[in-house]
């Protein structure tokens, strides 16, 4: 019964509204048939395009009450699921199940940032700490197999954030600031604009800061970051990125159940005494650009470099790394008609080099540290021993080719194929125990095809088939079951391969939808697993044998007047283990039966526009137990709303906005580790509370 209900609640997909340009008391339809997605390497209009596939447009990151998670950004994506632990500095995100065991950083979903990736050679997405959300313009995200594009990180789907251009003034000035609940604050100073006849520019920095709901989770952050974009010449376009970060966020680790009844707002009992956090600091460069080479014949390139600094102290070692990591891509694309029918060739290729210092020292445990709640003490107690001392190399290159045929107006067909070749290699230059050295190396062709018909803007069906291919990452090769350095050899990749089909259109001019059905095969599955008693709070994986997974995603847009509008995002998840016998029909863990999530939007005066805003999720499995049974979660239902002002005075152009989420002062659990050992829970904040204020001139 309560299946049913969801399903009619969802029975939809959409694309966002906007606020009209020429009525601002009104809330106006995004044209449906002017909506291009880029990240499928080609740009298609979206009733053209063969996957499951979403917009995040600027009004929705707007309403972004901190700007500092991923998890408000995408509140309203059907098919991601986000956890969020703490300020968004430490978030679980996963696409159809896939990246659902990922302790720390994001894996199976391939991440642009302006189109540099985010992913290492491997995959694997420490965090998106790169971006600023109050400077991103849009979100394209691409939900399905998707490694015959990119490879093994794609084997979910593919997140591209792309950030502000310059505008067309010459110069813009903008000041965001946010302040609220358990400490938090933010500010952003921005510049923008447009030379006449040159260069776009924009050049941002923001400092954010919070105490956390729990103790020993307060966090800060230091972002620059600009971009500029330039036409030398005629058919020639370059865009220049750069980002300088700096993160530290204290980790409360997870609690028993026990131990959330007691004091939900308490850290793990190893935490202060370790002084568990991690802190970041990283420079990204890149340079992307596309040439016009003979009016059929187009060449698109992007090259980068990351380098960062990162530190961990956990329960039993502090982890030093020094990461270094060149990159680059280039495809050639050829308009090359077969008859009367368009057909384009796109032929490329995608390199990624990363080397990692990494060492280990024993953490001893300080039982008189006292922590207050929101300091920044980065002191450990360290032993002498050094536990492991290693050089990690990674190579990921991947060749492509994609066809795209057009037969007519109403019909396309899209095939593409990828090699992928990535290499690990481990110097063990400790080498006391024994010499740790390895590599491990993986290779996968991968293939999708897909088709769409576009019976007109209120209907188009699409399909495509797909295989996936998800390596083991750097994360988890380096946790080594057998000691504390060295690569995990008893990891193999999983391999999937699936079929999606849908609907999408738009529907009496104010009503826009979407409907996704999905089934995806994995063999290989990863699980998660702890050493007792030698290393009991260390995190290592496995292949757990094979799962079937099924589900349908669908999200609605519908204006209901010109001052009234309703989104919804609906996700239905059937994702079941296959084998091995032992824990068949058993769920995957951290994968809600039914998650739904919508916004009313109302402008009830001139440049005055209220919000009510509702999600949910059912129960979830958090992991296996001993007699093969699973342990469940209880979901929850919140309730959020805003209320914001604008206005504008000379030139100047304002905009005030109040918000409050969980209203109903819920207590609940914001994720759960599929571990054994008990400390599984991290309890989420209750009601809080957030201002907003944002100045243009």
């Amino acid at each position: 019964m309560k299946s049913g209900l969801f399903l009619l609640l969802g029975i939809f997909s959409s694309i966002p509204l906007s606020r009209s340009q020429e009525n601002p008391d009104s809330l106006a339809v995004i044209q449906y048939d002017q909506i291009v997605i880029t990240a499928n390497r080609l740009p298609i209009p979206l009733k053209s395009t063969s996957s499951a596939a979403s917009l995040v447009n600027l009004d929705v990151l707007k309403a972004m009450p901190r700007t500092v998670a991923a998890d408000e950004a995408l509140r309203l994506v059907p098919g991601i699921r986000i956890d969020n632990q703490a300020n968004g500095s430490r978030i679980h995100m996963s696409i159809r199940g896939q990246g659902i065991l990922s302790e720390l950083g994001i894996r199976g979903i391939r991440v642009f940032w302006d189109g540099i990736p985010l992913n290492d050679p491997s995959g694997f997405a420490p965090d998106l700490y790169d971006v600023d959300w109050a400077t991103v313009d849009r979100i394209e995200a691409v939900r399905g197999l998707s490694a015959s594009l990119y490879g093994g990180s794609a084997s979910a789907g593919v997140l591209n954030i792309i950030t502000r251009a310059g505008g067309d003034g010459p110069a813009e000035a903008k000041i965001f600031s946010s302040t609220g609940s358990n400490g938090f604050a933010k500010l952003l100073a921005q510049v923008n604009g447009r030379h006449p006849g040159g260069p776009d520019y924009r050049i941002s920095f923001s400092r954010a800061r919070g105490d956390g709901y729990r103790r020993h989770s307060a966090f800060w952050s230091n972002q620059f970051s600009e971009k500029i974009g330039w036409a030398p010449k005629a058919g020639l376009k370059l865009t220049q990125v750069l980002s300088i970060i700096g993160y530290f966020n204290q980790n409360a680790e997870g609690l028993n159940a026990a131990q959330v009844f007691q004091n939900p707002k308490q850290p793990n009992p190893d935490a202060v005494p370790f002084n568990e956090y991690q802190k970041t600091r990283r420079i990204t460069l890149g340079l992307s650009g596309s040439c016009d080479l003979t009016g059929n014949q187009e060449l698109d390139f992007t090259i980068h470099y990351r380098n960062a600094d990162y530190k961990e102290p956990g329960s039993r070692a502090v982890k030093y790394r020094d990461i270094r990591s060149p990159g680059g891509s280039v495809q050639y694309v050829w308009n090359l008609p077969i008859g009367k029918f368009r057909n384009r060739l796109l032929v490329g290729a995608d390199m990624q080099f990363q080397t990692m210092d990494e060492t280990k020292t024993a953490n001893l445990k300080r039982e008189d540290r006292a922590e207050e709640i929101g300091s920044f003490d980065e002191t450990v107690r360290e032993d002498t021993v050094l536990l492991a001392n290693q050089t990690i190399r990674q190579r990921g290159n991947g060749v492509f080719v994609m066809n795209r045929l057009e037969f007519g107006e109403k019909w396309n067909a899209t095939l593409t194929v990828r090699r992928d070749d990535i290499r690990n290699q481990l110097t063990d230059i400790r080498n006391q125990t024994g010499n740790l050295s390895g590599k491990a190396d993986f290779e996968k062709t991968t293939a999708r095809l897909g088709w769409v018909v576009s019976f007109s803007n209120s209907a188009n069906l699409y399909a495509n088939w797909g295989q996936g291919f998800l390596p083991p990452a750097t994360e988890e090769l380096a946790s080594n079951p057998a000691s504390f350095g060295g690569f995990n050899a008893n990891l193999a990749p999983a391999t999937s391969s699936g079929f999606e089909t849908g609907l999408r259109g738009m529907a009496c001019g104010g009503c826009s939808y979407d409907v996704t059905l999905f089934r995806m095969d994995t063999r290989n599955d990863f699980y998660r697993y702890r050493i007792l008693p030698g290393r009991p709070l260390e995190t290592f994986y496995g292949n757990a044998g094979a799962s079937r997974r099924h589900g349908l995603e669908s999200y609605v847009s519908l204006k209901v007047s010109d001052r009234l509008n309703l989104t919804s995002a609906y996700t239905y998840s059937d994702f079941k283990y296959t084998a091995p016998d032992s824990i068949r029909s058993n769920r995957l863990p951290n994968s809600p039966e039914h998650q739904w999530a919508a916004e009313l939007e109302c402008a009830i005066l001139r440049n005055v526009t209220v919000g009510l805003g509702a999600e949910l999720q059912t129960k979830w499995s958090i992991y296996t137990d001993k007699l093969h049974q699973n342990i469940f979660q209880d979901g929850f239902r919140l309730i959020h709303a805003h209320i914001s002002y604008r206005w504008e005075f000379s030139g100047l152009k304002g905009e005030i906005s109040l918000y409050g989420k969980n209203l109903t002062d819920q207590s609940y659990i914001a994720f759960t580790e599929p571990d054994p050992d008990g400390n599984s829970y991290q309890p989420a904040p209750r009601r809080e509370f957030f201002a907003t204020m944002t100045f243009r001139y």
